[in-house]
Order: structure tokens, then sequence, then C-alpha cells
């Protein structure tokens, strides 16, 4: 997520801005924790990660993290976490002591919810089954492994330090170790990648049985390595054939594409993300983490943490880098860039209840995307057609005057 304080303010469907009421019920909430040390850098990675050194300031980072959310603890309003997030970076990086701190210290200070889904980032390079017992003896009970490819070649490519063998071990580990509900994350498009290279690698995938897949395509993204030294990526026809043959072998292992490129088994989506799309509200702490977090006044406000480690522990500097109140013409779109993601869409009453603002303000775009094929011509609900899926980018074009 980007953030840009000087943007200039979105009219929606030509239409003057509607009032903004208070909010009536607060959204769920999630906390989201930035771990942002990877034992490598890849050269794809545009996230806010950078190479450890061989001793990590754990204990110093723990009680930053605990300080940080302190500062936050003012927009909890009284409500329990229904999720937490450990992303990186490579949260597995971190022994079990100092992640078992961290959530004592965060239970203290936030009532989890009695079925709180909480999830570890971990790559299969620094597996070890004794950590992830431990791990699961926290009460974490959701694992997101980053294999992106089971061929040596393509890992290769990708500048991944584990191998294939690696990858289909931790599948195994995760399961021995306790957790019946992981992820597994998986790239297509992938330099020189074939039709049948993909295939053959979301195969290898589906085989380890996970609940749940990141199933998305390698796009090259500015400041970084693959940007300023392009690798050769399939042809737009080759890349087509791999989604949609992708999809429908997907399909027919009973994983249900639920977002843009997130496919469970059922009762098997991620809380934590569904809820980001849903427009509930995240604290995010650490460095670099972004949140929203929503007020009873009708205020939403993005708010986004020091990046670089060094400053972010810091006592010195401030955790917090900056924060952004949504206006009335910015809010239609912020809520819709997340929730026409999930392809059924979210209730049309959610508008309202999570950004104060009328229905209606979205009234002259939707006749606009209904019209183009593009929203689906569903009162109760606001969700793209299979054609608006595919082109998400004009189906939010259409909210912008």
């Amino acid at each position: 997520m980007t953030h840009d304080s000087s943007a200039s303010p979105l009219i929606f469907g030509g239409a003057a801005p509607s009032p903004r009421a208070a909010l009536p019920v607060l959204p769920p909430l999630a906390l989201y924790i930035h771990i942002p040390w990877c034992v490598r850098k890849c050269p794809y990675c545009d996230f806010n990660s950078h190479t450890a050194s061989p001793v990590l300031p754990e204990e110093e980072y723990v009680d930053a993290l605990l300080a940080d959310l302190d500062q936050d603890l003012h927009a909890v309003y009284g409500r329990e976490l229904s999720s937490i997030f450990f992303g990186g970076g490579t949260p597995s990086l971190f022994s079990a002591e100092a992640l078992g701190r961290l959530l004592k210290g965060v239970e203290q200070r936030i009532p989890f919810a009695s079925d709180i889904e909480i999830t570890l980032e971990a790559n299969p390079g620094t597996f070890e089954q004794e950590k992830f017992v431990a791990y699961r003896a926290l009460g974490i009970n959701r694992l997101s492994i980053g294999i992106q490819s089971f061929q040596e070649e393509k890992l290769k490519a990708l500048g991944r330090i584990h191998n294939g063998d690696e990858a289909v071990r931790a599948a195994g580990m995760a399961r021995q170790a306790g957790f019946d509900n992981f992820n597994l994350d998986l790239m297509h498009g992938l330099p020189d990648q074939s039709l049948d290279d993909a295939l053959n690698d979301l195969r290898q995938a589906i085989a380890l049985k996970p609940t749940h897949l990141s199933w998305y395509q390698l796009t090259l993204e500015p400041n970084t390595v693959f940007w300023n030294q392009p690798p050769t990526l399939p042809e737009d026809d080759t890349l087509w054939d791999i989604q949609e043959a992708g999809q429908a072998l997907l399909a027919e292992h009973g994983y249900a594409q639920y977002e843009v490129s997130a496919y469970a088994q059922p009762g098997r989506p991620a809380r934590h993300n569904l809820n980001y799309w849903s427009f509930g509200d995240f604290i995010g702490i650490g460095a670099g983490a972004h949140g929203k977090l929503s007020h009873p006044d009708g205020r939403i406000v993005r708010t986004w943490k020091t990046r670089l480690p060094k400053d972010y522990l810091n006592p010195a500097k401030s955790f917090k880098a900056g924060e952004k109140a949504l206006t009335n013409d910015e809010l239609p779109f912020d809520f819709l860039m997340n929730a026409l993601r999930l392809t059924e869409g979210v209730e049309s009453r959610l508008y309202p209840e999570r950004t104060g603002l009328p229905l209606e303000s979205l009234a002259e775009g939707r006749r606009e995307a209904e019209q183009s094929g593009l929203l689906r011509v569903e009162p109760s609900r606001l969700a793209a057609t299979d054609r608006g899926q595919l082109f998400l980018n004009d189906l939010l074009q259409t909210f912008l005057s």
C-alpha cells in the first residue's frame, strides 16, 4: 500500500461530496506486525525487507514493537483482535522466545478473540522442526510459506535460498508441527516459464494439500533488481494460457478463488486478508508497517511507520512516519479498491457502515460500471463481473470523474 498526502482530491461519479456520518459500529480490528529482515533480498522484492546481520536485535525490536503498539492503543475503542499477521521480511528468523514475549505483550494490551487467527510468514530455507513446534505452542495457528516455485532453475532465477526438496519438506514439517491450516505462496509468469512449467509447480503445490494457495503473477516493480535488469518473461499469450489453465486446475481440486490471487479450500480463506479487503481496521506496527484505523466520529486514518530498522530502533526518532485522514472524496475509491478484489465483492450495506457515506454517493459510477458490464447488476452487493475482475483498473476508473 502507498499513500500520497499530496494527491489531489478524487471526485466520484461527478457528484459533490456527500456528508459523512459518524460510524454506528466500528469495523473488526486486526494487527499487522512487520519483521523486516531476510537472509537475502530477492531481486523481484519491493517489500520493506533488509539483509539480516548474523545476530538479530530480537530483544530490542520486540521492545520497540510493544512501545509502538502502546501509541496506537487509543484507536482500539474496546475491540478485541480478530487476527494477527506476522509479515516481512522473514518473520520465521525470529526465535519462538522472542515471538512468545511479543504475543504475551500484545494480549496484555488488547484482548484476543476466542477464535483468533495468528499467521506467521516463513520461508522453506528457515524451517526448523523444533522451532515450528514451539511456534504452534505459542498459539500461532496458521503459516504462510513462501515457495514461489519447486523448480531449481526458477528458484535460482528468483534469487531464492531454498531448493525444491526443501519446499516439499516444509509443508510436511508444518503438518508435523501441528499446523492444519497453512498457505503456500506460488508465482507464475517466471523467467522463461512455459505453460507446462507453471502447471507442474501448481500440481506439486496441490499435492501438498495446503488449505490455501496464493497464486500470483510475477510483476517487475520499481526499485528492484529485476526492474533495472529485467529478465525474459513469458509472452502475453503464454501468461493468459497459464492463468486460464491454472484456475481450472485449482477449481478441479477444490480451491475456490475468492480474491484476485487467493484460492482456498471451503471455510479456509485468510481471515486477516479478508479483513483488509472488506475495509476492516488494522493496527500496523514495525518498520514500514501500514495501518488503517476508524474512529467513532467518522474519521478514517491511514498510518505508516518509520521504514528503516535502524531509525525504527532509534529512541530519538518517532515510530510514526506519517498519517492521513481520508477525505469524503477519497473514501469511495479506497473502499472499492479493496472490496472489488473479492470475487464475490461485499454486501452493499458494508459501504455506508465502513465509510459513513450514503450508498447513493456511488450511484452514478455504479450505473456506468453496470452498463459497461464491469459491475454486477445486484443491488444488495458491490461485486465485479468476471470481465470486471479481468479489467479491475478500468472498473475502478468508472468511479473517478
